[in-house]
């Protein structure tokens, strides 16, 4: 499986079988380039503009932006319900957590969590391998949250985003006080990066990619 960063909570996923799913789709206000990207599936985690923009993916895709589970070419997908804030939604709203199985890899993706997991949600989740977290803070969990949520998940990668760059998020905070609190972690240099089972272990830890 192939997993690029295009910026922001914005991944693409590349299955063995060139099943393209992309997360999040973010609009102009961000800051990043938009992505000229074809996928088959697209997921979107709320509907804020910044993480569902669907006009900038060509292709004839499927949108999954509910809960539950579905499986599709391979993938199997399964959304949770949680929320954008620690009031139960009250200011932000409701957001989706997805897990990703595909390639024989559980792929997680917590969208604009704003708030711990609790003991149900993690049951649901299940066992991760890579854990896409906000660790940016302002609208979403900031580093000491994102890095309690690591802690409750236990994934063997962590990929940070939904934080400031030098070309988006500017509203946010940077990635370096998560890396700070988490005791550091490696930065390839690179975008993208090639998972499987085998080689999971070389990547374990916290990996910060390069916006696309």
């Amino acid at each position: 499986m192939k997993l690029k960063w295009l910026g922001h909570a914005c991944f693409l996923l590349t299955s063995a079988d060139g099943v393209q799913v992309l997360l999040d789709p973010f609009n102009e206000q961000v800051g990043y380039p938009l992505p000229e990207v074809e996928a088959d599936i697209v997921t979107i985690s709320h509907g804020h503009g910044d993480h569902s923009h669907t006009a900038a993916v060509k292709g004839d895709f499927l949108v999954v932006e509910q809960p539950g589970r579905v499986a599709v070419r391979g993938v199997e997908i399964s959304g949770i319900v949680s929320y954008h804030d620690r009031d139960f939604g009250s200011l932000r709203g409701k957001n989706i957590v997805f897990t990703f199985r595909l390639d024989g890899l559980a792929v997680c993706h917590l969208g604009d969590l704003g708030h711990l997991l609790s003991r149900s949600h993690l049951e649901q989740i299940g066992d991760v391998d890579l854990l896409l977290v906000p660790v940016g803070g302002r609208y979403t969990i900031g580093a000491a949250e994102a890095l309690e949520v690591v802690r409750q998940i236990g994934p063997a990668v962590t990929i940070p985003m939904h934080f400031k760059t030098a070309v988006g998020g500017a509203a946010l905070d940077p990635v370096d006080r998560f890396l700070e609190l988490a005791g550091g972690g490696s930065r390839p240099g690179k975008c993208e990066l090639d998972f499987d089972r085998d080689s999971l272990g070389d990547h374990a830890g916290v990996v910060v990619l390069e916006y696309a």
